[in-house]
């Protein structure tokens, strides 16, 4: 299974759930691989504990190879990172994605990351895609690469109009690009179970049909102390309310989808 998480709007949670789910897969023993697409790499930094910049190899290296030939090309699986978890492994964002962009755009290389994942094969039980806040060229390559989509929702009203547009984005990607793509559904992050907007704003969504998933995720100081220690829940406090939404959420996902 190939995971993209994707929303435009910006601070919703993607790299934090990106790495949670991966670090419960890879502690549930799936061969599990993080894709860190967004250039201010995030997810790279919350997983091997510093950023790509002092990293000898990163996304930026693949995308730039795919711009210029070369006798002896590196293979995909070369530009992969170990992270301290066991099982877990990291294709490492870096800035320089910001600058490659518009030539990646311009060249028409939208496939080369769905062609490097196939050529991983059975390397990796599931992969998970982060991706930057905008619908760009990184993203649509990872819709186009992905099988399933995973949408955060932060419970507000700008979120909720700016999900719409969203879906369309998505579907329009599935007609265009790939059929094979789903949205598995929208991820409720920060969700306040005491407040009456955020239980308001999501039973609407629930009325109107929208695949809104269970469990919703709390909103938590503890987070920050994830981010800032570079451990994921389950390895940080596996006994925390939030590690248990995470696992619950993972556990519907894998009940639904398999992985």
């Amino acid at each position: 299974m190939r995971r993209v998480v994707f929303n435009q709007k910006g601070g919703v949670g993607k790299s934090t759930i990106t790495c949670n789910l991966a670090a419960i897969s890879a502690h549930r023993g799936l061969r599990t691989l993080v894709v860190d697409l967004d250039p201010q790499g995030n997810s790279t930094h919350y997983l091997l504990g510093h950023p790509g910049e002092e990293l000898g190899t990163t996304l930026a290296d693949f995308f730039d190879q795919t711009l210029n030939f070369k006798l002896n090309p590196k293979k995909t699986g070369e530009f992969v990172v170990e992270s301290p978890f066991e099982g877990l492994d990291v294709m490492p964002s870096h800035p320089e994605l910001e600058e490659l962009q518009s030539k990646l755009e311009s060249r028409y290389k939208i496939y080369k990351l769905r062609d490097a994942l196939d050529e991983l094969g059975g390397d990796y039980d599931v992969i998970y895609i982060d991706t930057p806040p905008a619908l760009n060229f990184y993203t649509r390559s990872a819709l186009i690469a992905a099988q399933g989509c995973l949408i955060p929702f932060d419970c507000d009203d700008f979120s909720r109009r700016a999900l719409y547009a969203l879906m369309e984005n998505v579907q329009e990607i599935r007609a265009d690009h790939n059929r094979d793509l789903s949205v598995e559904g929208i991820v409720v992050n920060q969700f306040l179970a005491r407040a009456s907007l955020p239980q308001k704003v999501v039973q609407e969504l629930i009325d109107e049909g929208l695949p809104v998933l269970a469990p919703y995720l709390s909103s938590s100081v503890k987070i920050k102390e994830s981010h800032e220690q570079s451990r994921p829940m389950i390895h940080l406090d596996p006994k925390h309310k939030l590690s248990q939404e995470f696992v619950a959420l993972h556990d519907t996902l894998a009940r639904k989808y398999g992985v």
